[in-house]
């Protein structure tokens, strides 16, 4: 039998590679965590929780508690066509009435450290250069790694690493799944998003603010805003626009960022700091774009699977979901004796993906085409948000909050729209 360096090897210590490794881990397997920074480090993100993560962060055992350092809120503020509305988190069984906010500096390493506190061994400074495989099969057997400083640079002689089954959380660039020649698809949509902190009055405000209509000097950019506070008096403002849009291809990010805070309200006393901050962008790989999610011997999780919601660009949620599904399949895969009851195991897990999110990405994605157009986007905000019923019912679908075979009608409406929508 192989002698192996560990039962499962996961790359990159995000949220979802740390909730793969700490599910494993807390299921007694040997875990490999290997993150290519060292904590603490930053990631550009909009850094808020829905209570789709609160749920997962309790189901880690995770403290969520004020005291800890979480700022914690009661729902959303949307600004859409001159008017305000304020949408509380809904009452549901499955999950709490509350979200999180926790800058990615802060939440990256408390995931990390609770997985390696579980059992998983963490590895910092170690760059994955590219998955190792069986020369018979093209199966993937491992990882070449270097250890490098913390500027990147290399530090130290090449090293591999081998294991029966490897996970791929390395950001939405994954130099795991393009080496083993699983590409994006073209046919799903892409976000771009760009934020900054700042010191704000308001940091300590109970509800994320959500811009649908980012004005500078009277014209409508493209995109959509966000304001919201973190526990230590500053906000994660940032805007969003969608490959959907016309103006996707030129657009200045950082230019618009500026240009709105400059105009955004005194009572958030941003203006002053349009000009000093430092910005930073991010791609949101959405509704599956990169697949298979897992082939021969590796597992895609997080932004290298493509998991964030195109209804509203989540992605921390559904890496941390998919990190638990995947860590149950691998658990079993590696209790499986035969090789064909281990790759039934595996192939599961892009099944559990499918059900559990197919229909609603589907969804999603019919979504982002329709307000790619701005009559579509003005239509919505100026005759469905004012409609109460509405409303809740576009909280409950975008934030995917729902409570499974419930008597409201709005939870069987989504629920059976994600049903009946085909899972590609």
């Amino acid at each position: 039998m192989a002698v192996h360096d560990a039962e499962v090897i996961v790359v990159g210590a995000g949220p979802a590679g740390s909730a793969t490794a700490h599910r494993l881990a807390a299921a007694g397997r040997d875990v490999l965590l290997l993150e290519k920074a060292r904590f603490p480090r930053d990631k550009v993100c909009g850094d808020g929780l829905t209570p789709r993560a609160v749920q997962s962060l309790i189901g880690m055992g995770v403290d969520i508690s004020p005291e800890a350092g979480w700022a914690r809120n009661r729902g959303l503020r949307i600004i859409a066509n001159g008017r305000t509305y304020e949408l509380p988190w809904p009452q549901l069984e499955r999950f709490p009435d509350f979200g999180l906010v926790r800058s990615r500096m802060e939440l990256d390493e408390l995931l990390a450290r609770h997985a390696a506190k579980a059992g998983a061994r963490l590895e910092e400074g170690v760059k994955v250069l590219a998955p190792t495989r069986d020369e018979r099969t093209g199966r993937v057997t491992g990882v070449l790694a270097q250890p490098v400083d913390e500027r990147g640079r290399a530090s130290g002689s090449r090293v591999r690493y081998t294991a029966p089954v490897v996970v791929a959380a390395d950001g939405v660039s994954s130099r795991m799944s393009v080496a083993s020649g699983i590409g994006r698809r073209d046919d799903r949509p892409m976000g771009v998003a760009v934020r900054a902190y700042a010191p704000s009055p308001r940091a300590a405000e109970p509800w994320m603010e959500s811009w649908l209509e980012l004005r500078s000097d009277g014209a409508l950019l493209p995109g959509y805003g966000w304001v919201f506070g973190l526990a230590d008096g500053t906000v994660n403002i940032g805007l969003g626009i969608l490959n959907t849009s016309d103006a996707f291809q030129n657009v200045d990010y950082r230019d618009h960022l500026r240009r709105w805070m400059r105009e955004t309200p005194e009572h958030w006393a941003l203006r002053q700091h349009a000009d000093t901050v430092a910005i930073k962008g991010m791609a949101l790989p959405m509704g599956f774009n990169r697949q298979p999610h897992y082939a021969r011997g590796l597992l895609l999780v997080g932004d290298a699977g493509g998991m964030v919601n195109p209804f509203n660009g989540e992605g921390i949620d559904y890496a941390l979901e998919a990190g638990a599904l995947a860590g149950a399949r691998v658990d079993a895969a590696l209790a499986e004796p035969r090789a064909e009851g281990r790759e039934v195991q595996l192939h599961g897990y892009a099944q559990d993906l499918k059900a559990h999110y197919g229909g609603y990405y589907t969804l999603g994605r019919w979504f982002v085409r329709a307000i790619g157009h701005p009559s579509v986007m003005k239509l919505a905000t100026t005759y469905g948000m004012p409609v109460p019923v509405l409303r809740e019912l576009a909280l409950k679908l975008m934030a995917n909050l729902t409570d499974v075979e419930s008597p409201d009608a709005m939870d069987r409406l989504v629920n059976a729209l994600s049903r009946i929508a085909p899972a590609a």
